[in-house]
């Protein structure tokens, strides 16, 4: 979610559909390289590679206490798997982890400080989560 909030916020400022524009009318970037130097030369982040940005954002997901497996499918280990040719839709749990690890890095860099916390592991979340899913399936009283 901070990084779609982001680019939303970036594409109110922008013409054209490619979240990487190019030169020209409407054109994608041809050298993303090359533009990803560019779009962080002048900040702190200029000796950082879009790899350091998967393995930093593993190991975080690792800290907030996700599963290996789980680590795998964010970052696309798990794409070559003979169950993800037949299954074409996200996986929610994904989802809420991907938003978990990118909201938690969102907030370090804004200056938040965290103590470690398993959310997934907490009853009481995952007990709330089910009966929101359930709730239409209750007799209405």
């Amino acid at each position: 979610m901070p990084v779609i909030d982001y680019l939303e916020a970036a594409r109110l400022k922008r013409d054209g559909t490619f979240v990487f524009p190019g030169q020209g009318e409407d054109n994608a970037v041809g050298n993303f390289p090359q533009s990803w130097k560019k779009l962080f030369a002048d900040t702190p982040l200029w000796d950082v590679t879009p790899h350091v940005l998967r393995h930093s954002f593993a190991s975080i997901a690792n800290d907030l206490g996700f599963t290996e497996i789980t680590i795998a499918a964010l970052i696309g280990h798990a794409k070559g798997s003979v169950t993800s040719k037949y299954v074409h839709t996200l996986d929610s749990t994904l989802i809420m982890a991907a938003d978990t690890v990118s909201g938690y890095v969102k907030a370090l860099l804004e200056g938040a400080e965290f103590r470690r916390n398993t959310y997934t592991l907490d009853r009481q979340t995952r007990q709330s989560a089910i009966n929101d899913m359930l709730l239409e399936a209750r007799p209405r009283v």
